[in-house]
């Protein structure tokens, strides 16, 4: 497959405020801090033009109540991947109801993930929870914010998803291993920098 990929554009964060009032209200008993993370989080990033959100939660707990509050026609919530990675809830926010489809509203453990759903044209955010404070929670809020502040690495990590782009990807896990090393040495000294700086 094919990924889209477009030049930043302004209307993210205009979408990104959007669904974050919607998931305030949804997830108000919880009181979760809500971020804009990803490629469409950082200006000057080209991106697949789908929104990651962050939402930070106090404890372990609070995770396993988002799914039953997370309750929209338009959202599929992958239980299947809580096995490989426990600390992280992991939902897609799709641009049509799912009834019309004819998919899910959750991905259980053992299915296997619907056709459909590997259409990135479809979606139009990816949500990820975190415990507050979690290293996964501050990993991606540091990965934003050195990317944000330091422009050589950011035109390099453009670079890199430019090539990646153009290659055929079986879905769009494979195409995030492809930026896994760049991303990993990267994380590893925006963790430094952004612990420093929040001192």
């Amino acid at each position: 497959m094919i990924l889209p990929f477009e030049p930043h554009d302004p209307k993210w964060k205009k979408q990104f405020e959007s669904i974050k009032l919607e998931l305030q209200f949804l997830l108000k008993p919880l009181n979760p801090q809500i971020d804009h993370i990803g490629s469409t989080a950082v200006e000057g990033l080209s991106a697949k033009p789908i929104i990651d959100i962050q939402i930070g939660v106090e404890n372990e707990t609070d995770l396993d109540w988002l799914p039953g509050l997370l309750k929209l026609p338009n959202i599929v919530y992958y239980e299947k991947y809580n096995q490989d990675w426990p600390e992280r809830r992991f939902f897609i926010l799709l641009k049509e109801p799912i009834y019309s489809i004819g998919v899910p509203d959750v991905v259980k453990m053992g299915d296997d993930i619907p056709a459909i759903l590997h259409d990135h044209e479809l979606r139009i955010a990816h949500l990820h929870a975190f415990v507050k404070g979690s290293s996964d929670w501050t990993r991606h809020l540091a990965l934003r914010d050195y990317l944000i502040a330091h422009p050589t690495i950011r035109e390099s990590y453009q670079e890199l998803k430019e090539k990646l782009t153009q290659l055929d990807w079986k879905d769009g896990n494979d195409y995030n291993m492809g930026k896994d090393l760049f991303l990993k040495t990267q994380e590893k000294i925006a963790l430094v920098w952004y612990k420093e700086r929040i001192q």
